[in-house]
């Protein structure tokens, strides 16, 4: 997971804002598909002593401690169309291949009937947005999670320990037509 990436840029005092379409693929019952207009403001970046902090803490005491750990933090917003933004609490932003990886955490939207309901999606509490920006146009495009599980797990080929992401959808969203804004 990007926690553990060391960021090419600064990491404190940069904002920068990208907008662009997510196209989710329905799942379940609802199988049709939808597209909405996200805003990703972004305030501040992990440091590498904080995704240090955060991998220890997921690695101890799984993502429920990760995520009180991570409600402290403040480093932006995720809006989706005319809704209220989610607070970002974890940014990782490092060159990839010559572009630019953004990688960014937050605790999800949750909704009443979910938690009513007592459904498995509760066990799902992460939002996840990975970005991937040419630096020459400022656009590009990536994926949402938009209800993700976190754990730290032993790969059975090489035993060393990693971060596995879960999606609870079949697909995760894809974010198209994503451009840097100035």
């Amino acid at each position: 997971m990007a926690f553990a990436c060391v960021s090419a840029f600064a990491q404190g005092g940069q904002r920068d804002t990208y907008t662009g379409t997510i196209i989710s693929f329905g799942t379940g019952l609802s199988t049709r598909t939808t597209t909405a207009t996200f805003t990703l403001d972004l305030r501040g970046r992990t440091t590498d002593e904080q995704a240090a902090r955060f991998l220890a803490v997921l690695a101890e005491g799984g993502q429920d401690t990760l995520l009180k750990e991570l409600n402290d933090e403040d480093l932006g917003s995720f809006s989706v169309g005319g809704r209220l933004g989610r607070t970002i609490n974890a940014v990782r932003v490092r060159e990839v291949d010559g572009k630019i990886r953004v990688f960014a955490v937050f605790e999800r939207w949750i909704r009443f009937a979910e938690l009513r309901g007592g459904y498995n999606s509760v066990d799902y509490p992460f939002g996840i947005i990975e970005l991937f920006i040419d630096p020459k146009t400022g656009r590009g495009e990536g994926t949402y999670i938009a209800a993700a599980k976190v754990r730290w797990k032993r790969d059975s080929k090489d035993g060393e320990y990693h971060v596995e992401i879960e999606n609870f959808a079949t697909f995760p969203a894809r974010l198209m037509g994503v451009m840097k804004r100035k």
